[in-house]
C-alpha cells in the first residue's frame, strides 16, 4: 500500500523542518507496513486547484510561517477539518489551524496572526514572551486524549523552533466546542490542540519531525501516517460500494 501526504506550505531547503518531514514520514509509514508518497502543495496554488487536495490521504500542514498565500493554507486546513481527512499541523500549522478554527467554527472572522498582521484587532497568534527558538520544552498532555493515548505517558518533551504562539487572552474561546487544548507546557499555554469530531486532526507547536534528522521514528507521525493507511481503505471500500449500487442500477 502507498499512502499519499500533500505537505501544506512553501518548500525551502533552508528549512529544518522541510527536509526533516519527509524523512519522519518515510520512517512512520514503514513502522505501520506501507509506503508513502509526499507531494508539496504551494499556498499559492492551493486556491487556483482546491480539487487537488481530494487526491490525498492525509494533509499536513508545515513551519516556516508567514506563507506565501496565507488563505491558500487556511483553505487546505479547512478542508482536511471538514472531509475528514487526517490531519497534522506543526509550528506554524498549528497556528494557522487554530485560525481556521476560531475564523471558520467559532465565527470570529477578524481573528489573525499578528506576525502577518500587525494591526489585527484580533491577535489570536502572537509573540511569545519567552521565544521558543530551537528550544525543547515540556509538555503535559491530557487524560484521556488522543495525544496521550499516542505517546503513552502524561508528560513529554519536545523539540521547538518558533517565536510565536497562541495568545493567553483568548484562552476562553476553547472552554466550550470541539477543538480541544490537550497539550500545555508549564505555565498552561496550549502546545498541543485535537479535534475531538474528527478522525485524526491534531495539532502541535513543537515539530516532532525533527527526530527523523537523528534517525528516529515519532510515535505522533507514526500514528498520523496509520490514520492516513485507515483512511485510504475506507475511501477504497467506499468507492467499491458506490459502484457496486451503480452497476446494479
Amino acid at each position: 500500500m502507498i499512502i499519499k501526504i500533500g505537505l501544506i506550505g512553501d518548500y525551502s531547503p533552508q528549512v529544518t523542518a522541510h527536509i526533516a518531514i519527509p524523512k519522519a514520514i518515510t520512517l512512520a509509514a514503514s513502522k505501520t507496513n506501507c509506503e508513502a508518497e509526499t507531494k508539496w502543495l504551494a499556498t499559492d496554488d492551493i486556491l487556483e486547484n482546491i480539487e487537488q487536495l481530494s487526491d490525498f490521504d492525509a494533509l499536513w500542514c508545515v513551519p516556516a510561517s508567514p506563507y506565501k498565500n496565507m488563505d491558500g493554507a487556511l483553505s487546505a486546513i479547512r478542508f482536511a477539518r471538514e472531509k475528514n481527512v487526517p490531519f497534522l499541523g506543526t509550528c506554524g500549522g498549528f497556528q494557522h489551524a487554530l485560525i481556521d478554527y476560531v475564523r471558520n467554527i467559532l465565527g470570529f472572522e477578524k481573528a489573525d496572526h499578528a506576525e502577518s498582521n500587525p494591526e489585527t484587532a484580533m491577535p489570536i497568534m502572537t509573540q511569545l514572551s519567552c521565544s521558543l527558538f530551537e528550544a525543547t520544552g515540556v509538555i503535559k498532555l491530557k487524560e484521556n486524549s488522543r495525544i496521550r493515548s499516542i505517546y503513552g505517558k502524561a508528560e513529554i518533551a519536545e523539540q521547538y523552533h518558533c517565536n510565536f504562539g497562541f495568545n493567553p487572552d483568548y484562552l476562553f474561546l476553547f472552554e466550550t466546542g470541539d477543538m480541544k487544548i490537550t497539550g500545555a507546557d508549564a505555565n498552561g499555554e496550549p502546545r498541543v490542540v485535537e479535534l475531538t469530531t474528527h478522525p485524526f486532526f491534531i495539532a502541535t507547536l513543537f515539530q516532532p519531525e525533527r527526530s527523523a534528522l537523528e534517525g528516529k521514528t515519532h510515535p505522533l507521525v507514526s500514528a498520523y501516517t496509520q490514520a492516513a493507511k485507515s483512511f485510504q481503505n475506507q475511501t477504497r471500500q467506499s468507492q467499491t460500494k458506490d459502484r457496486k449500487i451503480a452497476a446494479e442500477v
